[in-house]
């Protein structure tokens, strides 16, 4: 959008020169993009946002300069009277959808006088780049940039008969537009027509054959409002861009229309000559006006800077908006038809800051009062889900009922009480399920023969048990996992096979984000089958499924690892509350502790009786290597364990942390008969 600084001071009184005003616009909203002095005249170059069509104009640009400078603005009104000189011939407007075209005015205007405009009309448009045409077709322009309303004026003699017909148009109807285009129209586009021909393609073009000439002696002058969805796709399926469609697009207030075409008759009427005999409109149905409440409180609190009651006021005013001061600074704010992004208290406390200027706000730290917040059993099981999905795990959901012959396959040493349905509408359907893992592992079943090398699914849904006055139902968690998980790396591919040990890992970094501490796995006599426990309870338990299960789940040459844990007995323990620290200033020490011990020694024993010899500088302690080979006797195991030693206030040195160590090592010698490698 360009606009020209003399043009502007038609309605503002501007008191600062052009750069100034360029820097105040672009603080306002408007960025100015460019600045150029142009033949005794400043043209502004403007970057308009689509939610803002009523800065499409000059008078909408007036409008913000009047209220930056707090300045008044000047703008024709509507009232204004027109000398008509009556005609006994009558003029009809035929409007088939008034959705499509809500509002249509047409005047007429006799014995016009076309010809070239006048130096002080060409010399505007040609400065925001518009090419003269005559001066008729001039001041249709000229109207269009001042006030936003694209219009237009027709060859009156050209038209067939004393009316004017808004309809759709029908299928490969042709027009040829003004750019001498032949164009073939759809029954979605809107055109201007008269009894029997399509002469204007609506708010997007002109046609050809009623255009205005030097030969033209009456003429019609068009303004309207157009269903702006109409002329998107018209213009968008003919791939016309106009200045006309851009503001039909983005929507046209009807006072707007109103001002727009008195203007244009006016000028007509003083620079050709023209003699108004007609002026006839559509009725249209007045929108009704917006009202906002606004607490002048707010917007100090919003702000985080005292306003004014006053300055308020004077700002909303300048900027169109009609205000009424109530009670405590409480105002009653009447939005402007042109304001169709206005709809809260928001939207007007933004208008008064960038009014008022955002460098003229003080920069604050924000201030944070700290809060608690109590996580609700909900937000734990959305955070459970988020971990899971983050964990690369892929969620299920399957049905509650199941084939009660199902789960036997799946009790796992458990004993389940089983909830059955008195009518059951199949076989498959008999009984709620007492566990998640039949119907999880039934879809991962279905994966594995879709040919999926790596499955691996978790769930979280409700399981249901016999108890005596009620069935209980609790939330509980599933995971499953089979098969080979292929990772890209720098010297090529590798594959990590599912095991326990992965659903170890992904169920201690549960454990570990929820804040639980006290759990430990205690593995079976087979290790194929582990309990799970926190704080001394069993809460679940991994395992590897057995042939067969498999073979009734129709998996063949895989292993299937499965884990179940109750989440109504760990959320409750769950401690979100985090203590951040800052990173370490002192190096610390690493030392290795290689050791053979017997298999039935868990690392988790050999790691909590580290923590209790190594004292307060033992900062972490971790198994680093496993081995099992030639070199280590049967019924045993070789361990590495890492122990990383720190102070917080020093560095440490080999006199503190041998001893430490020493005592790691004997008590892996005198509790578990641990032998040193």
């Amino acid at each position: 959008m360009k606009v020209t600084y003399n043009w502007l001071k038609d309605f503002v009184d501007i008191k600062i020169p052009a750069q100034a005003l360029a820097d105040k616009l672009t603080m306002a909203g408007l960025e100015v993009t460019s600045l150029e002095q142009k033949d005794g005249d400043f043209v502004f170059e403007i970057e308009i946002t689509s939610n803002r069509p009523d800065w499409l104009s000059i008078i909408g640009i007036a409008r913000e300069v009047a209220a930056i400078t707090n300045s008044k603005l000047k703008i024709q009104s509507s009232k204004t009277k027109l000398k008509i000189q009556k005609e006994k011939a009558s003029f009809g407007i035929n409007i088939e959808s008034k959705k499509d075209c809500p509002l249509y005015t047409a005047k007429i205007l006799r014995d016009v006088k076309v010809g070239p405009s006048p130096d002080w009309l060409r010399k505007r448009l040609e400065l925001i780049g518009c090419r003269s045409i005559n001066n008729v077709v001039d001041i249709t322009n000229y109207v269009l940039f001042e006030t936003g309303e694209p219009l237009h004026a027709f060859d009156l003699d050209k038209l067939i008969k004393d009316e004017i017909i808004v309809r759709r148009a029908k299928n490969n109807e042709k027009i040829i537009t003004i750019d001498g285009l032949d164009r073939a129209l759809t029954q979605e586009m809107l055109v201007i027509a008269d009894s029997q021909k399509a002469v204007a393609l609506a708010g997007v073009m002109g046609g050809k054959n009623t255009e205005v000439t030097e030969n033209t002696k009456n003429i019609l002058l068009e303004a309207a409002i157009f269903n702006p969805v109409i002329i998107r796709r018209a213009r968008q399926k003919l791939g016309i861009q106009t200045d006309s469609s851009y503001r039909f697009e983005r929507g046209i207030d009807v006072l707007t229309v109103q001002n727009a075409s008195i203007r244009a008759a006016g000028l007509i009427q003083e620079l050709a000559c023209g003699k108004l005999v007609l002026a006839k409109s559509t009725s249209v149905t007045q929108p009704k006006r917006k009202t906002i409440a606004l607490n002048n409180a707010a917007i100090s609190k919003i702000l985080g800077v005292l306003i004014p009651a006053g300055k308020t006021k004077s700002i909303l005013t300048n900027l169109g908006f009609n205000l009424k001061l109530g009670a405590k600074n409480k105002f009653s704010v009447g939005v402007p038809a042109w304001r169709t992004d206005v709809n809260l208290d928001i939207d007007l406390i933004e208008e008064v800051a960038r009014v008022f200027g955002y460098d003229n706000i003080p920069a604050k730290v924000a201030s944070v009062k700290p809060s608690v917040t109590m996580a609700t059993k909900r937000d734990l099981v959305s955070m459970v889900r988020d971990i899971m999905a983050g964990l690369g795990l892929n969620e299920a959901i399957t049905y509650s009922l199941m084939d009660k012959d199902l789960f036997p396959s799946f009790s796992l040493g458990r004993n389940f009480k089983i909830v059955e349905v008195l009518n059951p509408l199949s076989k498959e359907q008999e009984a709620l399920r007492p566990s998640i893992l039949p119907g999880l592992c039934n879809s991962l079943s279905r994966n594995i023969n879709q040919k999926q090398e790596y499955v691996n699914l978790f769930e979280i849904a409700h399981t249901f048990s016999a108890a005596e006055n009620a069935p209980r139902e609790e939330e509980t968690l599933g995971i499953a996992l089979s098969g080979k998980k292929t990772f890209l790396l720098r010297q090529g591919t590798d594959k990590d096979e599912a095991g326990l040990l992965n659903l170890k890992g992904m169920l201690e970094e549960l454990f570990n984000r929820l804040g639980i501490r006290d759990y430990e796995f205690k593995p079976g006599q087979d290790c194929s089958l582990i309990s799970i426990i926190v704080a001394g309870q069993g809460v679940g338990l991994m395992a590897k499924l057995p042939k067969d299960t498999l073979e009734r789940l129709d998996i063949k040459n895989r292993d299937v690892f499965v884990a179940e844990v109750t989440l109504e007995k760990i959320l409750p323990r769950a401690n979100l509350n985090k203590k951040f620290t800052p990173l370490p200033k002192y190096p610390g020490i690493e030392r290795d502790i290689s050791i053979v011990i017997k298999e039935e020694v868990s690392a988790k024993q050999v790691l909590d009786a580290a923590l209790e010899q190594g004292g307060v500088l033992l900062r972490d302690v971790k198994v680093s290597d496993y081995y099992k080979g030639k070199q280590i006797p049967d019924g045993f195991r070789g361990l590495t364990i890492s122990c990383s030693f720190r102070a917080p206030d020093r560095t440490l040195t080999e006199a503190e942390v041998t001893p430490l160590y020493n005592k790691i090592c004997n008590i892996l010698i005198e509790r578990f008969g641990a032998k040193m490698r």
